[in-house]
């Protein structure tokens, strides 16, 4: 059994999760540190007792799986808050020479976030002055970058002497420092990858925009990633929770010698050029990355191919999912869903090609109406990956992660159960009950999107009740059921659900087998 240990981003469930769920019932042993070491939310992690861990377990690893932003700060958000130098990142960085001195033929794959710029005003995830000068700060780092490329009109270059005037020096000398040393860090991780000590790493974007800090960021890196000459061995895109999974599924074709070919399919002529919600650059763009960073080409050949990704793609402008229940004429116009369903269906059942399904329509859930098409075609539950939650990248790496899982190891019990947790998740919770739990039982309970009674209150069991009945009406059929073990908030808000939900093929009421 192949061993591969693992150390994520965060406690979330997308990030200590999901990878876990992909190794069900496969021959691969994923390890991960215990939750207590992990941390939550703005509490960061143990990074001394992580590396202990670590150094424990790798002995006798074939590969580590390791988010850098976890092992110096203790997670994505403490990544964003920490007051660490750059000279003791780098110290603790050099801890990875002896991993791989103890066992030189470990196989090292890592990531480590630019950081990002959220365009609003809230310091949930961000250091306490953000929830007053947020969207200034991002605004004053987007005239910054548009002036520094001689793009910015004289009303911008106004504008942003305005803002250097009205953002207070310390905030925006405590955000531009820590973003320095995030840079820096990124430029000491580029020298692990350049000796071998890393044999791989991905260096993803959250929340990215085509302007600002991080687009800025992106460029310092992208300039130290072409000194050391590492373009094909350092991929840099916009992304973050999905990482994990990417990262396992590459490991794992590595180790069969793999290259599984994916062809792709869109609902619309548009949404290839599309640049999605929160990222910074078209669609078909990034969606080559998510494929060889996972370890697969992109074929032109359908024929040819192990997988076909079928891309529920979105139109101009993109909305969020929340959205969907009064769409514009555009989005009903510029995309043909029952040609990408009736496509979909032929390829499964005719052409017996594994499909996976990327639902990125919407930015944050699934579209609704795609689910309720592939559940009239009866071919929810055939097939190799589904993902449609949270941003595109996180959906596209997800997906494609699964498939590649499919590739390898076909139909399993713990397969089902990844494909009806994300019915559940991204059609179910982020696409209907989240937003109808936030706008008509928050309030009167004394609660708000960012603060819930804990990870297993009152809010946690009306959600579950919420999606009990939506799995009944939009998921459950003759043939198939879903069936919620355990519901909880994992940061205590409404933004991500924890849930262990069981697949169950309808047959004189026996779970389904092998």
């Amino acid at each position: 059994m192949q061993k591969i240990v693992y150390v994520p981003l965060d406690d979330r469930p997308c990030n200590y999760s999901f990878p876990n769920l992909l190794t069900d019932q496969t021959e691969v042993n994923l390890v991960r540190p215990s939750l207590n070491l992990m941390g939550e939310k703005k509490k960061p992690g143990d990074t001394e007792q992580l590396w202990d861990w670590l150094y424990k377990e790798s002995m006798d690893a074939d590969g580590l799986i390791l988010s850098i932003d976890t092992l110096l700060f203790g997670g994505i958000i403490p990544s964003r808050l920490h007051q660490l130098s750059l000279e003791t990142c780098e110290k603790i960085l050099n801890r990875l020479t002896r991993i791989k001195a103890c066992n030189p033929k470990v196989k090292i794959y890592a990531f480590n976030l630019i950081m990002r710029c959220p365009q609003y005003s809230s310091n949930d995830e961000e250091p306490d002055y953000y929830e007053y000068w947020g969207k200034e700060i991002f605004r004053y780092g987007e005239l910054s970058h548009l002036i520094s490329a001689n793009l910015a009109s004289l009303e911008e270059k106004k504008e942003c002497e305005a803002l250097n005037g009205l953002l207070p020096k310390e905030h925006i000398e405590d955000y531009l420092a820590r973003r320095k040393i995030n840079v820096g860090v990124n430029q000491l991780v580029l020298e692990y990858v350049s000796n071998g000590i890393i044999d791989f790493l991905i260096i993803p974007q959250d929340d990215s925009a085509p302007y600002g800090w991080t687009a800025m960021d992106q460029q310092a890196v992208r300039g130290a990633i072409a000194t050391h000459n590492l373009e094909l061995d350092v991929y840099m895109y916009p992304g973050a929770d999905e990482v994990g999974c990417t990262l396992l599924a590459r490991m794992l074709n590595a180790s069969k010698d793999k290259r599984p070919l994916i062809y792709p399919v869109f609902s619309s002529i548009q949404g290839p050029a599309v640049t999605p919600l929160y990222e910074d650059r078209p669609l078909f763009e990034t969606l080559k990355y998510q494929i060889i960073a996972a370890g697969g080409l992109m074929t032109t050949n359908m024929q040819e191919a192990n997988l076909v990704l079928f891309v529920n793609a979105p139109v101009e402008p993109m909305l969020e999912a929340a959205c969907q229940g009064d769409l514009s004429t555009t989005y009903q116009v510029n995309r043909n869903l029952i040609d990408f369903v009736e496509q979909l269906e032929f390829t499964v059942k005719k052409r017996a090609i594994p499909c996976i399904v990327a639902d990125v329509a919407f930015a944050n859930g699934s579209d609704l109406e795609l689910v309720k098409l592939m559940k009239n075609k009866k071919v929810l539950f055939s097939l190799a990956g589904y993902a449609g939650w949270n941003t595109s990248s996180n959906s596209l790496g997800t997906c494609i992660a699964q498939g590649m899982f499919y590739n390898i190891f076909g139909e399993s019990q713990g397969h089902r159960n990844f494909l009806a947790l994300r019915y559940v998740e991204d059609a179910g919770y982020c696409s209907y009950v989240r937003n109808d739990v936030t706008n008509n039982k928050l309030r009167e309970l004394g609660y708000n999107y960012f603060r819930v009674d804990g990870k297993k209150g009152v809010v946690a069991n009306i959600v579950q009740s919420q999606l009990t009945s939506f799995i009944q009406e939009h998921i459950n059929d003759d043939e198939n059921s879903i069936q919620i073990k355990e519901c909880t908030m994992p940061w205590s808000r409404m933004f991500e659900v924890g849930l262990t939900v069981e697949y169950f093929k309808r047959a004189g009421n026996e779970k389904a087998t092998e």
